[in-house]
């Protein structure tokens, strides 16, 4: 259970959605709509990380001040150079960082790309996974070597 690590443990590699930081805040809705996710990475020309805008963003950031989504840019209201994951690093680590920092998403860079999204609820899941799992086992063996006693 100590050694869960992003991928595979978490989430799979996959297509990361994305927009650049001139596409309007209105684009970034849309793209989390269809695809039915809470956050969206931006990428400058180079295709390089430069941002994350999350649901919460949209929220406090461009309702709750009254800004037009239509023509808010999405560099207005996105987290500048946002922290990321290493594929390998344990999901134990990656709670404290989520946690201390209040992230609820992260992206996973590998080889300077972006390969997953992962969510505070991915890494919880996968946790009380191991530790269901754990106690499974325990009970497994504290059982059956209770039968050897009477």
């Amino acid at each position: 259970m100590m050694n869960l690590r992003i991928i595979p443990d978490v989430v799979e590699e996959s297509t990361i959605h994305g927009l650049r930081d001139n596409d309007s805040v209105l684009d970034g809705a849309n793209l989390m709509d269809r695809h039915d996710i809470s956050a969206v990475v931006i990428f400058d020309e180079d295709g390089k990380l430069t941002g994350i805008v999350t649901e919460r963003d949209l929220a406090r950031r461009v309702l709750a001040d009254g800004l037009d989504p239509e023509t808010t840019p999405l560099s207005d209201v996105m987290t500048d150079n946002p922290d990321t994951l290493s594929p390998d690093d344990a999901v134990y680590d990656a709670l404290e960082l989520m946690r201390t920092r209040r992230y609820r998403h992260l992206p996973v860079v590998k080889e300077s790309k972006i390969v997953a999204m992962v969510s505070i609820r991915d890494l919880y899941e996968s946790v009380q996974d191991a530790l269901e799992q754990s106690m499974r086992e325990t009970e497994a063996l504290v059982f059956s070597g209770d039968n050897n006693n009477q």
